[in-house]
């Protein structure tokens, strides 16, 4: 195409074409960056000039980066990507005040179809034509003059010299408030558009590359085993929630009757439980690696987890997912996809996670010797097309929100909606506890549920999840986790763990509560690790006896 070639001596340098677009990206795509700055620091006579030697520096280290990245034929196809990209990050940071990190990226490439249509709008479409489309075929179509490698060359040293040395002559200028800047608003920082998200692609792509490089696996647990003196077969189900928070169980104190049926069911609740990560793709791996809230999630890939230690020592796995998938923690036991009406029977608009009980009596049936540990991945509360997530008759709370565009919808109807598919979460969870106890003769049962995750649902101008860990709210760390055992299951006393219930505990416990539950002996395992530990385990019936009042945190 004729006019996305050079030419000899019209039209734009490829230094001005660098200008142009970060004028306009600094102007136009950084709306949340803007705004969060006002906010902390109001325009006054006062703050003016240094809040204004902000937007030069962040728009100084745009054209750096860019001229070291466009250069002859590289500069249109690179600004052109960049743009379409930034109009998104714009969207997505101005919508529901998330942060394009490496985490956040590797949970938009384990994102399935469905999860993506929840986030399509005609607000996105705006933000894509507008701050996007529009101006990515100007730059297309407008002619750039090259005046050969010499002299380009020459003039891309001028420009990034002069850029460099605004800088630092800003910086140190005002150095005073950018020592508090850099030292108190990290948050701040990472809102910058494009350079931020920049940054974590060239972070993710290095996590990337890591992960796939091959290598023989890790083995977690070798030495893992059930000893000779346990008799007795343990049937556990493991949910693993999705982006519930703590404070919307109303078995945490939460005002609304969110768990109307758990409530009933004897089940302790630990209210201060914290999540490893802000999203699945991070929580999920997390949860099941040993010391995983040590470990890059990418090493999933390398290293065995709690599932592989529990299939060993002779434990029958199944994972059965109603989410996006397992994270790579399923992919060597036996995996079942609940989100279509193939295997999921309990589907109308969507499939629910009710579905996945279905067939596991059978399941259990034909699994006649070994303990049994069952993993339910629910779809949960994922947004932020909240009302989605549960069948009609569980809308109780009302108006709720109807959107997936959450800025259509008033804080009241969003909180509405999520609270509503909590009300369904604890639906299923008493569904998953009669279908145990129907199995209580035969078997020590529990259930363990944590969530993965919480969410932000617009306080601060926050929605959704997926902010780095180290500045994000407690919104979207605190996590509910809840227990419930059979009549037969051997554990601690129910005041102890009344009392435990109470303390802290976050997704690196999982582990080891789990081996703790199938009295896996390993060296792996760390009893003060395991939730249910106690110096002197006493055995006991327990917890599941009708007759003795609902505990309550």
């Amino acid at each position: 195409m004729k006019r996305f070639s050079f030419t000899a001596g019209t039209g734009f340098t490829t230094n001005s074409l660098i200008l142009t677009v970060t004028a306009f990206l600094l102007s136009f795509s950084n709306g949340s960056l803007v705004s969060r700055v006002l906010e902390i620091y109001p325009l006054s006579a006062a703050n003016a000039p240094a809040v204004l030697s902000l937007a030069l520096t962040i728009g100084g280290v745009t054209v750096m980066v860019l001229g070291l990245l466009c250069f002859s034929r590289s500069t249109k196809p690179v600004l052109i990507t960049l743009l379409l990209l930034s109009s998104l990050a714009a969207y997505f940071m101005d919508s529901y005040g998330v942060i394009i990190s490496d985490d956040m990226l590797h949970n938009v490439a384990h994102t399935n179809p469905a999860e993506a249509r929840d986030l399509f709008n005609i607000r996105l479409l705006i933000y894509l034509g507008l701050l996007g489309i529009a101006p990515a075929l100007a730059v297309a179509w407008m002619p750039v003059q090259w005046r050969g490698w010499r002299q380009e060359s020459v003039a891309r040293l001028k420009l990034l010299g002069i850029t460099l040395a605004l800088v630092i002559g800003t910086v140190l200028l005002f150095g005073s408030f950018y020592a508090s800047f850099l030292r108190e608003h990290k948050e701040l920082r990472q809102r910058a558009n494009p350079v931020y998200f920049m940054s974590s692609v060239i972070k993710f792509a290095r996590q990337t590359f890591a992960s796939t490089a091959t290598g023989p696996m890790i083995v977690v647990g070798g030495d893992a085993l059930i000893p000779q003196t346990d008799q007795t077969r343990e049937l556990v189900i493991l949910v693993v929630g999705e982006t519930a928070r703590a404070d919307h169980f109303s078995l945490n104190g939460y005002e609304r009757d969110t768990n109307p049926r758990l409530r009933q069911m004897n089940v302790f609740s630990f209210s201060n439980f914290q999540a490893c990560g802000t999203s699945t793709a991070v929580s999920v791996p997390c949860m099941f690696m040993l010391d995983g809230e040590t470990k890059n999630t990418l090493e999933i890939n390398k290293q065995e987890n709690l599932l592989d230690v529990l299939q060993r020592s002779g434990v029958n796995v199944l994972w059965r997912d109603n989410n996006s998938d397992s994270k790579g923690v399923a992919s060597r036991v036996p995996f079942e996809d609940f989100r279509s009406p193939k295997l999921n029977t309990v589907c109308d608009s969507e499939c629910r996670d009710e579905g996945t009980l279905i067939g596991l009596q059978q399941y259990i049936d034909l699994h006649p010797r070994g303990d049994i540990l069952i993993v339910l991945h629910q779809m949960g509360n994922h947004g932020p097309a909240y009302y989605k997530r549960y069948p009609p008759a569980f809308e109780k709370f009302k108006p709720a929100c109807q959107e997936s565009d959450l800025s259509r919808c008033s804080r009241e109807e969003i909180v509405n909606a999520y609270d509503n598919a909590i009300l369904y979460t604890d639906h299923f969870l008493a569904n998953a506890i009669e279908l145990l106890k129907k199995n209580d003769s035969r078997f020590e049962t529990g259930l363990f549920y944590v969530s993965d995750h919480g969410e932000s649902l617009g306080e601060n101008g926050m929605y959704l999840h997926g902010m780095p860990k180290s500045i994000a709210p407690a919104a979207q760390l605190h996590v509910p986790a809840v227990m419930w055992f059979g009549s037969n299951f051997h554990a601690v006393t129910p005041a102890a763990l009344r009392e435990k219930s109470k303390m802290r505990f976050s997704h690196d416990n999982v582990f080891h509560t789990i081996l703790g539950f199938f009295e896996i002996e390993s060296e792996t395992y760390r009893p003060l690790k395991d939730i249910l530990n106690e110096a002197k385990p006493i055995k006991k019936k327990l917890l599941a006896d009708e007759s003795t009042p609902p505990l309550r945190p």
